[in-house]
């Protein structure tokens, strides 16, 4: 049985479930003031088990943040993960710029808190669902469109106002880091704040309400507080909230749909109109597809051979679902322009800013897939209308 026994503070709830004892710690995750209360609930309270809002890839990346040297970046892209892992860069991007202004480390009561747990020889339970599902979830469930709106706007997310002050920072707490960083987006998407922030306020609730020990402190970003209160005793279908989606049917079909309805205009052109009309319309195809996609890869500053790539690529892979011209693009640059150690040592602090981001070759690589893809997907719908001036 749930329930609310009173409030120490703002920050800090105590609740009783099943007889045992949940004090609730809303943190802000880049906060000092949220670090020390952690600290001073924990070493006051003395609790059986610590759960913390962390998986064992956050608490890896935050407690190994130099370990970029085992990056295998070729790996990365041939396994079609370079958006996923530029999107966790950008993510951590903008932990990291606020952090630094207030020369505190991003994560710090999280890690704290778990330090603090081995010291009093508590139990730490790893309460999130891992990031990769997260993310993953949260791209299939998207709409076409708001995939295609995603990555502009987690750039964008690099400008940072200069004007932010450590209040500011605490009013944070109202917000999951993950929605913070999405902020930027032009519009609401109710299918990511479901995957990034209710999901997950699911999945913490279900992991504290079985966490073992009599006395349990929780330690999560305040954002969650609201939902993990509201879902803590319910019962919920872990296993549903906890797998990848595959993809739709629809969107397994789409490309090849795609695909056939241009090599269908084509055709249409030869017959209907000759095969004058139709060598034509491949012409326009080609130049229009290929010079979107080689400006893309040259607005990224990227090589001459990386440029040439793309272009050649970008009239062939337009017609084909199962590559793109931004991977041709990427792995062009990762072989010519091959990251060196001195690369994921400094990726950490690159990652702060615009001019390192694209002073990187790592992040400058991630970055130049994205835009390469997205440079050649406007140049479809530019020759899409010239072809078909063509009947």
């Amino acid at each position: 049985m749930f329930q609310r026994n009173s409030v120490d503070n703002e920050n800090v709830q105590r609740l009783t479930l099943d007889g045992r004892e949940i004090i609730l710690i809303g943190t802000a995750h880049v906060s000092r003031e949220s670090a020390d209360l952690v600290i001073k609930v924990i070493s006051e309270e003395r609790p059986d088990v610590v759960c913390v809002e962390l998986c064992k890839a956050r608490l890896d990346a935050i407690r190994q943040r130099d370990k970029w040297h085992e990056t295998d970046i070729v790996k990365v892209i041939r396994e079609k993960r370079a958006s996923l892992l530029l999107s966790q860069l950008l993510m951590v991007s903008f932990q990291k710029k606020i952090a630094q202004k207030f020369n505190i480390k991003p994560g710090e009561e999280m890690i704290r808190a778990v330090g603090k747990a081995e010291e009093i020889g508590a139990e730490v339970v790893l309460a999130d669902r891992e990031v990769r599902i997260t993310l993953l979830r949260a791209w299939r469930m998207m709409s076409f469109w708001s995939k295609m709106k995603v990555v502009p706007e987690l750039i964008l997310s690099l400008f940072i106002p200069e004007e932010i002050t450590e209040e500011d920072i605490e009013k944070l707490k109202r917000h999951d880091m993950l929605e913070v960083a999405l902020r930027t987006v032009g519009e609401k998407l109710p299918d990511l704040k479901t995957t990034l922030i209710d999901e997950r306020d699911q999945y913490l609730a279900h992991t504290i309400g079985h966490a073992p020990g009599r006395k349990i402190v929780v330690v999560v970003g305040a954002g969650h507080v609201p939902g993990i209160v509201k879902n803590l005793g319910v019962d919920i279908d872990i296993e549903k909230i906890n797998q990848i989606p595959p993809p739709s049917l629809w969107s397994k079909l789409a490309g090849w749909v795609f695909s056939g309805a241009i090599i269908g205009l084509f055709v249409a052109g030869f017959f209907y109109s000759g095969s004058q009309a139709s060598m034509s319309m491949i012409k326009w195809w080609v130049v229009i597809t290929a010079t979107c996609s080689g400006l893309g890869a040259l607005l990224l500053l990227a090589h001459p051979l990386t440029i040439a790539a793309s272009a050649i690529a970008a009239p062939i892979t337009t017609l084909h679902p199962l590559i793109a011209a931004g991977w041709v693009a990427g792995l062009t640059e990762a072989t010519v322009r091959k990251p060196q150690v001195r690369d994921f040592l400094d990726l950490s602090d690159d990652i702060t800013s615009i001019r390192g981001f694209f002073r990187n070759k790592i992040t400058r690589i991630l970055l130049l897939v994205a835009f390469v893809n997205v440079t050649t997907s406007i140049g479809t719908f530019i020759a899409i209308p010239v072809m078909m001036r063509f009947f």
